[in-house]
């Protein structure tokens, strides 16, 4: 595999991976009504409450979907998806592209096509990197097989969580939000010419990962580990913004998470709920696992230079 093209391979995977952990600190399942601060708290709550269990039943949307970077972390730019997905099962067909791409090159795709099924997942990187694969343009990350050949049963149930909330599933998302202690309206607005109300709130990262179901394999010393490390990196707080239509049902919804090198922002823009999702994954001939290929750098980075994890760092 030529230079560039590891580079490519390499911010399609970490950006997919950036895209489970982001998803991951949505993972809660709360359903109950919670207490806001502010004048009518309560009824926030249950507008709240009412748009999380219409879309809970909706299982599907289309989603457009653009994240921003900050350009000090690797990794750094713009990212968008666009497609439809299903969080119940976990299904999708997007389409991702932006900057956080160009740092591959000339060779690196425009566009790359992500489709995900039966918790495994399949990314054209293009007629480029085909060549250099024997012909075969889809990378296949199964995350949950990678963590059980590790043998670390803890890291493949945190990988199946992750794996589960990789959809960004609108419900969960809102489920988190009604933990917030000052969850609050902000009034009426226009999303793209559709009437809505408009809600904020604001958690603490202590208070995200009480919520994140995926974490509860860990240990109390892991927890407080995984704590210490989100806080070295100056994550402080998640605020989560968003914007009810007439249906009780999300329109958008954006989080920003600061960093000691800057906000990473996501939003997402939701419609035609409970639009049906056709994934037809390629067949295993048009197929690469990333894990083989994180074997293959690895040992291309000499001799005693660690795992398939460090091979990346080399490539990218």
């Amino acid at each position: 595999m030529t230079v560039s093209v590891r580079r490519v391979v390499g911010a399609a995977a970490a950006t997919a991976l950036l895209c489970s952990a982001v998803a991951a600190c949505g993972g809660g399942d709360d359903k109950g009504e919670k207490n806001a601060s502010g004048t009518g708290s309560q009824s926030v709550a249950q507008a709240v409450t009412a748009a999380y269990k219409k879309t809970s039943e909706a299982k599907s949307a289309k989603v457009d979907m653009t994240m921003k970077m900050p350009a000090a972390a690797q990794g750094g730019g713009d990212m968008k998806m666009s497609g439809t997905m299903g969080w119940d099962p976990t299904v999708m067909d997007m389409t991702m592209s932006g900057s956080a791409f160009s740092a591959g090159g000339p060779d690196a795709p425009k566009n790359i096509r992500m489709l995900m099924q039966d918790n495994v997942m399949y990314m054209d990187m293009g007629a480029n990197a085909a060549k250099s694969m024997d012909g075969k343009r889809w990378m296949k990350m199964d995350l949950a097989a990678m963590a059980k050949k590790s043998g670390d049963e803890k890291m493949a149930s945190q990988m199946t969580g992750s794996l589960d909330s990789m959809n960004q599933d609108p419900a969960q998302q809102i489920a988190v939000l009604l933990d917030s202690p000052n969850l609050k309206h902000l009034g009426s607005a226009t999303v793209d010419g559709t009437e809505t109300e408009h809600y904020k709130g604001k958690l603490t990262v202590d208070e995200m990962l009480a919520k994140n179901d995926s974490l509860k394999v860990l240990s109390k010393s892991e927890r407080d580990q995984l704590l210490k490390n989100v806080k070295k990196a100056g994550i402080k707080n998640y605020d989560t913004e968003l914007w009810i239509n007439k249906d009780d049902l999300p329109v958008r919804l954006d989080v920003t998470m600061d960093s000691s090198q800057g906000a990473i922002q996501m939003s997402e823009k939701f419609s035609d709920y409970g639009a049906a999702v056709k994934t037809s994954v390629p067949p295993a001939s048009q197929t690469f696992d990333m894990m083989q290929m994180l074997k293959e750098l690895g040992g291309a980075s000499g001799a005693g230079s660690g795992t398939g994890s460090s091979g990346l760092d080399s490539g990218v």
